[in-house]
Order: structure tokens, then C-alpha cells, then sequence
């Protein structure tokens, strides 16, 4: 009997059951390896991926945070250039009510300076026919004072008084006296009684009185009431006289005027605001 197959074919069992095949176990370790290094790729796979994803979703968010900051800028922008237009144009508008305020004050203030004008230039009418109306008086009453040498007797006593008033004013011993030519006969008949009662009034002896051979100027006639010398306006030495005396000292440095003219003018002034309120129904300034 042949044994030592059998007994290498036992070693041969022994050492195969001992280790296994090599082909079994270098697929064990492929199989091993494998998986092994197959796992990085698809992590690196599923890395880049997720990058991506993460990347696109960063490129998302930031897009949208920057539409919504423009948004924001644009939306911030419409409203201060809102607020700014609105300034601009409440500015604008007041300048235009300043402006037109103005213009009305204008207008106000010239028709106040044009009514006031009016108003003025009314009073005056009314003050310049009132002063018409009242020299129109005087003269009236100037005409009538040119019937006063009419009526002799009358006419030598106004004569006699005008002499006594005017010396009682100069109190003077030595007077001169000038009259109209027309009145120096009056003037003549009745110095004398005028002397003594001046004297008899005022207590003192009779004045020498020289009658002036320089006469005053004649009346004016009826035709010619207005004369070249009117009442209103007369100076000095440029008088209407209608009529009596002009008194003054020897010296020649006091003179007193007592005309006819003159007396008028005094009692004119004098009743001047009874005239006014006579006629107009008040007393004028």
C-alpha cells in the first residue's frame, strides 16, 4: 500500500485548511480596499455639491440683501427726494404769498395816499370856496363902507371918534395927522372938539396936531370896488383907504393906522370865527 500521497496530500490538506486560498483572500482585501477607497470620492463628490449648493444659496442670500438694501437706498432716496421737492416747493409758494402780500400792502398804501390826496384836495375846495364865500363878504362890506362920506353929519362924527381913538392909542403931545384930500375940510371941522375930548378923557392937556400935507390915497369908486390894493393883502404904506386917518408921533417913530380899511380888517379877524360858524355851521381852524 502507497501511503505518502495520502500523507502529503494530508500536509497539503493541513496547510490548505491552515491558510486560506490567496485568491480568496486578495479579494477579501479588494473587496476591503474598495469600499475603503470609493468613500473619499463620493464625499469629495458630495463636497463639491454641497458647495455649490452652498455657494448658489450664499449668491441667493447676497443678491437678495442687495435688492432689498437698494430697495431700501431707493425707497430712502424717493422719500428725502419727496421731503426735499415739498420744501422746495412750500419755499417757492411762501416767497410767492411774501411777494403778492406785498404787492397788496403796495396797493393798499397808494389807494390810503390816493383816497387821503382826494380827501385833502376836497377840504381844500371846500376851505378855498368857504374863503371865497367870506372875502366876498368883506368886500361886500368894503363897498358899503364907500356910502359912509355920504352922509355928512355921520361921516364928521366917525371922524372925530377915528381922531380920538387913534390919539388915546399914542398918548402923545405932538401928532401928525394924515387924511384923504377929499376929507380934510371934515377933518378941519371937527379937530378941535376931537382935541378936547381926547383931553377931557384922558386928563391931560390938548395935543398939538398937524394935519400932513402928504395925503393918503383916494377910495377906490364903486366901478373899480377891488381897487389896485386889496383889503386882504395890504402893507404898510400900500393901503386901500377908503376913508380917515393915519396918526403918528412927531418923531415919526410910532404910527398908528386907523383907517376905514383898517378898522374893517380888525373887526373881520375879530369875527371871523362867528362869521365862519354863521355861515358853515362850526368854527374853523
Amino acid at each position: 500500500m502507497y501511503s505518502p500521497p495520502s500523507t502529503l496530500l494530508s500536509i497539503n490538506d493541513k496547510s490548505n485548511r491552515a491558510r486560506p486560498p490567496v485568491h480568496t483572500q486578495q479579494s477579501k482585501q479588494r473587496q476591503k480596499f474598495l469600499p475603503e477607497s470609493s468613500d473619499p470620492i463620493r464625499a469629495r463628490k458630495m463636497n463639491d455639491a454641497d458647495v455649490s449648493k452652498q455657494i448658489q444659496q450664499m449668491v441667493r442670500f447676497i443678491r437678495q440683501e442687495a435688492e432689498e438694501k437698494a430697495n431700501e437706498i431707493s425707497v430712502s432716496a424717493e422719500e428725502e427726494f419727496n421731503i426735499e421737492k415739498l420744501q422746495l416747493v412750500e419755499a417757492e409758494k411762501k416767497k410767492i404769498r411774501q411777494e403778492y402780500e406785498r404787492k397788496e400792502k403796495q396797493v393798499q398804501i397808494r389807494k390810503k395816499i390816493e383816497y387821503s390826496m382826494q380827501l385833502n384836495a376836497s377840504r381844500i375846495k371846500v376851505l378855498q370856496a368857504q374863503d371865497d364865500l367870506v372875502n366876498s363878504m368883506k368886500e361886500d362890506a368894503s363897498k358899503e363902507l364907500l356910502n359912509v362920506s355920504h352922509h355928512h353929519h355921520s361921516y364928521e362924527h366917525l371922524l372925530k371918534d377915528l381922531i380920538v381913538q387913534g390919539l388915546l392909542r399914542l398918548k402923545e403931545p405932538s401928532v401928525l395927522l394924515r387924511c384923504r384930500k377929499a376929507d380934510a375940510h371934515h377933518v378941519g371941522s371937527v379937530l378941535h372938539s376931537a382935541k378936547e375930548e381926547y383931553a377931557e378923557n384922558a386928563k391931560v392937556h390938548p395935543p398939538e396936531i398937524i394935519v400932513d400935507d402928504v395925503h393918503l390915497p383916494p377910495a377906490p369908486s364903486h366901478h373899480n370896488a377891488h381897487g389896485p390894493f386889496l383889503p386882504l393883502s395890504f402893507s404898510f404904506f400900500n393901503l386901500d383907504y377908503l376913508s380917515s386917518r393915519m396918526l403918528a408921533s412927531r418923531d415919526g417913530k410910532i404910527v398908528f393906522e386907523n383907517t376905514l380899511d383898517a378898522r374893517l380888517d380888525v373887526v373881520f379877524r375879530k369875527k371871523l370865527p362867528e362869521i365862519r360858524k354863521s355861515l358853515f355851521g362850526q368854527v374853523a381852524a
